[in-house]
């Protein structure tokens, strides 16, 4: 082993010494958490104040009781009924066990379901708690259920939301022990700033006793803490004592309804009173929290609560983090000096050196994890599926994530196009001026990165002007990004949905004929047949001249052109998702006819397939489906266009064609190029009689269309023609 130098060992005590002065120092002020006179403990639980248990040792609502708990031991108690686990008086959050939601099916019950063993709703309406969306995770357990959570401000002002979990079978389900995946298990965020939920469970089918083999299994749903690390295991499906336990749920909470400001104004009631203490505005509820000064530390709800603590040399208290001190700038410059001033050229040079050794570490470090990520997101293999296609090399590229840091101003928020669940769009600017959309994740898995290169491959084989266009991705990132073209005019939901919507009557149809060509293309126009799997409104995005581009395609597959049919875990929207696929998981192209005959429905009504109201009366299909067969289409059209007479005719066709897309038997519904056909045969109607509408009768009308449809193309099947024309009546 060689000597050390002197350089070497001058720069190994300048960074000891560095390292002493920088690394933080936590500092504990002891001090009284409850009032004088008031428990400060029940059990082993500490209770601070604004908790409280006893006669006046609260503030109003965070009143405690001390109770035996379950298991024989003291514990505090929320509302004498909420058994309390731990408060946090830095983050303003309590932690307390709830009761699992439950709904049991027993083959030996003589109606089969029993009723919901616990409580499905909570109600902290009218207390200062409210239920902390970052700190909890909605799971739902079971074969075939569906949870949905009506969840808002109190019991009048609700939204509506929900999680699916998917059949199992005995064969495979013990592989998804840990996973919540959608496969027996199915989990999802809590919304931000609620104090009410209520949940109903509902058991899709009932087979899933003989999949399972059991005589019974139950259907679960939880709020859960994310940090108490819940694991998934295909035990509790066949169960029924799951709903005995409890499971911790985080709280968060306030003082009073006012923000920080209005409090301070009103000294009696101000709850910060502690010398050298400050309020803060809540973010997840009403209210307002206290916290010490920098510099002490303590609790701010009483009087003296807040102590003052000294820090180590070349340090003093850190903003806004209690007991925490930090390096001092000021001192640091000093100690520089007398660095510099004592070890002269030599100490410069060392810094020099070492810095100039630390950014090339960085760079280095920085080049192996773009290739770690650009390996991890199968780099090579898409590079290789690129290069084996001349026509998708010369569309698209692989970007280098420096070029989209710069397109985006380093992803700046204030270019977010849209965001979800699952990640954010961007817009950015490309060296050769190009506007594009740039999609990134947040969530990684391997079943996304799969989603991804599947995605990737089927749109660089894709050309057509109804089709959004990939330029390329970047694969340098933990999370792949996706680089498309700009469309500049939202999505067919926004103009649809929005109070104040836009599209005529002219505009739905144009929308709804150039979204079946672009279908009917990827089913038997491509050079390889695609399904897409997730047709709906948010997925047709439109430009400025309401040109429909049909997007997101990580759910699709690509089949061969006489593949009838392929066998695939379930995916894609609620709402739009054919029925015939959910249950016998066998994919065709009658299943993008199903969710395009969804959209239409969508179009003709102003109606959103998973909304509230929908849900109520059995969804937008069985909406339109039974009001087609009774005759009632004026009653449920948009008054936007139902209001225009001269349209019933095409109305009438339009939505006749959205019935026999709507089928619950997929071999009875039409193909994606017979419903271009027609589509296309209704525009031109449209634009032929535009100026000669005000001078025909309603019969002249569907005459004319009989006409155009009948005489349009004789290689079509005569069964699907013949149904079309019989849709409305002629004159005799």
């Amino acid at each position: 082993m060689k000597p050390k130098t002197i350089s070497q060992i001058t720069a190994a005590l300048v960074a000891l010494i560095l390292m002493l002065i920088i690394v933080p120092f936590q500092i504990a002020a002891s001090s009284s958490v409850a009032l004088p006179g008031c428990p400060e403990t029940c059990g082993e639980i500490q209770i601070p104040y604004p908790f409280g248990i006893g006669p006046s040792c609260s503030l109003p609502g965070f009143e405690l009781s001390c109770n035996m708990s379950s298991s024989g031991s003291p514990g505090p108690f929320l509302f004498d009924s909420i058994p309390v686990l731990d408060i946090d008086l830095t983050w303003r959050a309590v932690r307390v066990n709830k009761s699992i939601i439950s709904s049991c099916y027993n083959q030996e019950i003589t109606s089969g379901m029993t009723s919901n063993i616990t409580d499905g709703s909570w109600n902290l309406s009218g207390t200062p708690f409210w239920i902390s969306n970052w700190r909890n995770t909605f799971i739902v357990i079971g074969c075939d259920v569906i949870a949905s959570i009506t969840f808002g401000i109190n019991e009048t002002n609700t939204h509506l939301g929900g999680c699916i979990t998917m059949g199992c079978y005995s064969a495979y389900i013990t592989n998804y022990n840990g996973f919540c995946s959608g496969t027996g298990c199915c989990q999802t965020y809590a919304p931000q700033e609620i104090n009410y939920y209520q949940v109903s469970l509902q058991h899709w089918s009932f087979n899933s006793s003989k999949q399972y083999n059991s005589s019974q299994y139950c259907g679960y749903a939880m709020l859960v803490d994310q940090d108490s690390m819940f694991m998934f295991s295909s035990n509790y499906i066949a169960t029924v004592d799951l709903y005995k336990q409890q499971m911790p749920v985080v709280l968060d909470w306030g003082i009073g309804n006012e923000p920080c400001k209005t409090a301070q104004a009103n000294r009696s009631s101000y709850a910060c009173i502690s010398d050298h203490s400050f309020c803060y505005d809540s973010t997840n509820s009403r209210g307002y929290g206290c916290t010490c000064s920098p510099g002490y530390d303590g609790n701010p709800y009483l009087e003296g609560g807040c102590q003052g603590y000294s820090c180590p040399a070349f340090s003093r208290p850190k903003q806004n983090r209690r007991g925490v001190c930090q390096l001092y700038v000021p001192y640091v410059i000093g100690l520089v000096i007398g660095l510099g001033l004592c070890t002269g050229v030599s100490a410069f040079l060392l810094c020099f050196a070492i810095r100039k050794r630390i950014k090339l570490f960085e760079k280095r470090k920085n080049e192996k994890l773009k290739e770690k990520f650009f390996n991890q997101n199968r780099g090579f293999l898409l590079q290789q599926r690129i290069a084996s296609d001349d026509d998708a090399t010369q569309r698209m590229r692989i970007f280098r994530l420096d070029e989209l840091e710069k397109a985006t101003n380093k992803f700046d928020k204030a270019l977010i196009l849209g965001q979800g669940g699952h990640g954010e769009v961007y817009k950015g600017i490309l060296m050769d001026q190009r506007i594009v959309a740039i999609k990134r994740s947040k969530i990684v898995d391997q079943a996304e990165i799969e989603q991804f290169i599947n995605e990737v491959v089927i749109l660089s084989q894709i050309n057509h002007r109804n089709v959004v266009k990939l330029y390329g991705c970047c694969l340098e990132t933990e999370v792949p990004l996706l680089v498309y073209e700009f469309i500049s005019n939202g999505t067919l939901s926004n103009h649809l949905h929005a109070e104040t919507g836009s599209l005529t009557w002219d505009h739905r149809l144009k929308i709804a004929l150039e979204t079946a060509r672009a279908i009917a293309y990827l089913h038997s126009s491509a050079s390889i047949s695609v399904l897409h799997r997730d047709i709906k409104s948010t997925n047709i995005l439109l430009d400025d001249y309401f040109t429909a581009k049909v997007s997101d395609f990580g759910a699709s597959r690509s089949v061969q052109i006489d593949q009838t049919g392929i066998t695939t875990v379930i995916q894609g929207t609620f709402g739009y998702l054919d029925p015939e696929y959910f249950y016998t998981h066998r994919l065709t192209p009658k299943s993008d006819v199903y969710s395009f005959g969804v959209i239409l429905a969508e179009m003709l009504t102003r109606e959103k397939p998973n909304s509230s109201t929908m849900f109520e009366v059995g969804g937008l299909v069985t909406y339109f489906t039974s009001n087609m067969r009774e005759n009632h289409l004026e009653e449920i059209l948009d008054p936007q266009i139902a209001a225009n007479e001269e349209h019933r005719t095409e109305l009438e066709v339009f939505a006749n064609v959205a019935q026999m897309c709507l089928r619950r038997n997929g071999i009875e519904r039409p193909t994606m190029k017979e419903v271009e056909i027609h589509l296309e045969v209704l525009c031109r109607f449209n634009q032929q009689h535009e100026h000669s509408r005000a001078s025909q009768t309603l019969e002249e009308r569907q005459l004319l269309l009989h006409d155009s449809v009948a005489g349009n193309d004789t290689t079509r099947q005569y069964s699907f023609e013949q149904e079309l024309l019989s849709s409305f009546k002629l004159p005799r």
